[in-house]
């Protein structure tokens, strides 16, 4: 497993009650034994009772000090390598992709190899990795930690399941493979799972050299793509020419006022995202993940702080899951943002390939199902893009998910059948956000081979909604 540079280093913070909702942060709790010897009447005489006494309390004393001392290293060694608390996970008919907070985070290893047993059926163990926490900041915290995994469902059960947190045996801690990063060029990274891609994250300038030079639009920088199917085809589209400042997974907005003055950052026109540092660059058997912070500039003054953590997890049944998580904070000054009219547009946006030639139906699906009608400003839990990209043998797609703990949730959305799936908050309503304080956004790309129903669309979204409900006790 590899860490990441960091360019600043977050302190721990007092969570927010979101923060708690979402991680369920629990103090662990204090265990107690005790323990009694029976004694069993003698009918041997006084002095061979008190001689004897005598010899049996030296024997029971020393044998008492041995097992006191047994019970002393197993306690230190429980302390050591196994943290008292559980993990505990609601029930679920699918794989649960969970990310949760765990405390003390002092007590756990990064760098050592551990996984969740089942506390009831201890057969089911499932690897994990231990990562540094996020603060409300959206810096790393290397004083908490995060417990990463995918756990797999387990039939028959509608009760929680409860986790015990170990470290994994040797053959377990070798097995499966690994994700990995590598620069693909000095201004992107690439993630792989194995020696299948993932995606890709921009975080220097890209020059569309067909756009005219002249056209702000021309280079743009802090976006993710391609993104990968699980054929290996690319899912996304950069800047395609009906729309130039379309880019793959994207997060800006066509309305930014700041001291009385508008901006456009959806078209880059009077300001741009820029990259400012790496906060983690982590690869492991479970996950791979990219933490980075980016800035907002009006010329060359920073006017929003933008931190983003991209987390994708190794397939589960022909899905992958890849979450996002966004913190914002305007730097010393407030920052109003608002969609675009009558569309709502204006905040994460996936903007997909245009189908191949061979399929050329898009599917757009959403929680009432299929829809053959472009939404326009319209509140949504989810939606999913499913067509026939490339020289794939089968259509794909992906889902984008709203955290349920999303502010004004469900948010408005825009969704077009030529290739956009635009999460729209906060709406067409102008909000203001005051400086130094934290916009927490969270979302999941939901990757799937085939096409799919709308009850196994719904059924993914309750599972990413049951992890976030994950907590330690």
């Amino acid at each position: 497993m590899s860490d990441a540079m960091s360019t600043a280093t977050g302190d721990s913070v007092r969570p927010s009650g979101t923060w708690k909702r979402l991680h369920g942060r629990v103090p662990l709790a204090s265990r107690q034994c005790t323990g009694k010897m029976p004694v069993a009447p003698c009918d041997r005489p006084a002095s061979m009772i008190r001689s004897r006494s005598v010899s049996a309390r030296n024997r029971l004393a020393t044998a008492g000090i041995g097992l006191l001392a047994v019970m002393l290293a197993g306690s230190m060694a429980m302390g050591a390598d196994a943290p008292g608390a559980v993990l505990v996970v609601p029930a679920s008919p699918a794989t649960l992709e969970v990310a949760v907070a765990w405390e003390p985070g002092a007590e756990l290893d990064a760098a050592a190899r551990w996984q969740l047993v089942e506390v009831e059926h201890p057969s089911v163990v499932v690897p994990v990795e231990i990562v540094p926490g996020l603060a409300d900041d959206g810096l790393a915290c290397e004083k908490c930690k995060r417990v990463v995994a995918s756990i797999p469902p387990r039939e028959g059960t509608a009760e929680p399941r409860k986790f015990a947190l170990r470290p994994a045996s040797e053959a377990s801690a070798q097995a499966g493979s690994a994700f990995r990063l590598a620069d693909v060029s000095d201004a992107s990274l690439g993630l792989w799972d194995g020696d299948s891609p993932v995606l890709v994250y921009n975080h220097g300038t890209i020059t569309a050299e067909h756009v005219p030079e002249e056209d702000p639009r021309r280079t743009r920088a802090c976006y993710v793509h391609p993104v990968y199917g699980l054929h290996g085809e690319v899912l996304t589209e950069d800047s395609p020419r009906d729309h130039y400042h379309h880019h793959g997974v994207f997060w800006t907005w066509p309305h930014v006022a700041i001291d009385g003055e508008e901006y456009d950052l959806w078209t880059d026109r009077g300001i741009k995202q820029r990259f400012v540092g790496w906060l983690a660059r982590r690869a492991g058997p479970v996950a791979g993940a990219i933490g980075v912070e980016n800035g907002w500039f009006v010329g060359d003054r920073k006017v929003m702080i933008e931190r983003v953590w991209i987390r994708a997890y190794e397939p589960a049944g022909g899905r992958r899951s890849i979450d996002l998580e966004f913190t914002w904070i305007p730097v010393d000054r407030p920052i109003t943002l608002w969609g675009a009219g009558g569309k709502s547009y204006g905040g994460l946006t996936v903007r997909f390939a245009p189908p191949s030639r061979k399929a050329p139906e898009t599917t757009i699906t959403v929680p009432s199902g299929p829809t053959t009608a472009d939404l326009p400003d319209t509140p949504l839990a989810w939606a999913d893009f499913t067509s026939q990209f490339g020289d794939a043998p089968t259509p794909s797609g992906a889902a984008v998910f709203v955290d349920p703990g999303h502010p004004d949730f469900p948010p408005t959305w825009l969704t077009r059948h030529y290739g956009p799936l635009c999460v729209g908050w906060p709406g067409v309503k102008p909000k203001t956000f005051e400086p130094g304080v934290p916009i927490r956004l969270n979302y999941r790309i939901w990757i799937h081979k085939g096409p799919v129903e709308t009850a196994q669309v719904q059924q993914a979204y309750d599972a990413y909604a049951a992890a976030l409900q994950c907590s330690q006790q």
